[in-house]
């Protein structure tokens, strides 16, 4: 297996060189001890190391390169690619003006996206050997999907298929928002505590502007942006085919990573894994999945992947192609918080910066459903925002607060 590489012009760097706002607003880096994104780098990524490497019976050479990374993540200065890698790609690019730094020192969100591709590269997915393609996460997302707690959600649908079609849009809606909160990575380190109240744990919710959006009948196009698979994927893949049903959309284009990533990000595998769960679940939520699974054969589903979601840049630089296909649909719903750190920048904007400006880039009417997990946020009224300070909790970090935004 080779690693694809996403090439960016020097007119396009031109055109995102960033604004006047941008440079105001720090990038977030890892290197304030107690920090959330110190916490990741110090705490979950030597975790995750222990997880995979207990999860697989792996070689000694991959153990010793397992090993390595361990220490340079947590002592040591960040390298780049070694030569015997495969298709390195653009990561001497991206990582230049980086290595030789400590990780601690990197930008929070290009030391993450490095960290998983040093990960897969310490044991061999990209090699030629027996570990080629063989997804080190897949033990974690598979027993998620395969929980009671996966049979008892897709048993409640039986009872949602009574409610009205508005009262089943929202409730998808939400489904798909919260289902963020089962992010296997974020659970390395956080636990399992529960998310919001539901519309209660709304920071900004423009739904009403996103259905808008979608009126019956218009023959519209929807990508969306997955994020996780499992417990995720699956409220995101009931609400496709309410959009599907109910004719918000005519086709809907599902765009997934092109290798593990972020520990649960979801791939094509992972959401075949979840069409057959549906297809073996009783009720409706076998129903779905043979809609879906229908869905997929004639073309009103389309699974897509591209490069780019593997890399450490913000949507602002995404390459022309990947502009060209977000341009063309009506609306690209981005799930989950990485993706949301890609849209609007992963710096520490004022949280009441517009929504609006930070993503007057994007080709097209852009929604973003996401689950607080990090620390950027942006669109928030002030009211919002000094009473969510008021309260003392990690609103921006926990988990327990989510938004609805939607750029038209």
């Amino acid at each position: 297996m080779t690693e694809k590489t996403s090439h960016i012009s020097g007119e396009e760097a031109d055109r995102n060189s960033g604004s006047a706002a941008e440079r105001d607003a720090p990038v977030i880096l890892s290197n304030e001890p107690g920090s959330f994104a110190w916490g990741v780098l110090a705490k979950r990524h030597p975790a995750l190391i222990q997880q995979v490497r207990d999860a697989f019976p792996y070689d000694r050479r991959q153990h010793e390169a397992l090993d390595a990374l361990l220490e340079e993540i947590t002592n040591g200065v960040v390298e780049p690619l070694a030569p015997s890698e495969r298709a390195p790609g653009q990561w001497a690019v991206w990582g230049q003006e980086y290595f030789g730094r400590s990780w601690f020192d990197t930008p929070f969100l290009w030391a993450e996206s490095y960290f998983y591709r040093r990960l897969l590269g310490a044991i061999e997915y990209f090699g030629t050997g027996p570990w080629q393609g063989s997804d080190p996460f897949a033990p974690f997302k598979q027993a998620e999907l395969r929980s009671a707690t996966v049979d008892e959600e897709l048993r409640a649908l039986d009872t949602l298929a009574a409610a009205s079609a508005d009262e089943r849009a929202t409730a998808l809606l939400h489904a798909s928002l919260w289902g963020n909160r089962a992010d296997l990575g974020f659970r390395v380190t956080e636990g399992e505590a529960a998310p919001g109240d539901g519309a209660g744990g709304l920071v900004a919710d423009d739904s009403a502007v996103l259905w808008e959006l979608l009126p019956a009948g218009a023959g519209s196009v929807v990508a969306v942006v997955a994020d996780n698979a499992g417990r995720e994927l699956i409220p995101d893949l009931i609400l496709i085919d309410h959009l599907l049903v109910h004719r918000h959309a005519e086709r809907v284009v599902l765009h997934v990573k092109p290798y593990p990533y972020y520990v649960s990000d979801a791939m094509t595998a992972d959401v075949v894994d979840c069409l057959r769960r549906f297809i073996q679940a009783p009720g409706e939520a076998g129903a779905i999945g043979g809609r879906l699974w229908e869905a997929m054969a004639t073309g009103r589903l389309e699974v897509r992947t591209h490069p780019f979601f593997c890399a450490p840049l913000p949507y602002e630089e995404m390459p022309e192609d990947l502009r060209e296909k977000f341009a063309a649909v009506t609306l690209t719903i981005l799930k989950g918080d990485l993706n949301y750190r890609r849209l609007v920048g992963d710096r520490m904007w004022d949280a009441t910066t517009p929504f609006a400006d930070l993503t007057a880039y994007f080709p097209g009417a852009v929604a973003a459903l996401r689950t607080l997990k990090s620390d950027v946020i942006a669109g928030l009224e002030r009211e919002t925002l000094a009473a969510l300070e008021r309260s003392g909790s990690a609103w921006r970090t926990g988990g327990t607060h989510a938004l609805i935004q939607v750029r038209p």
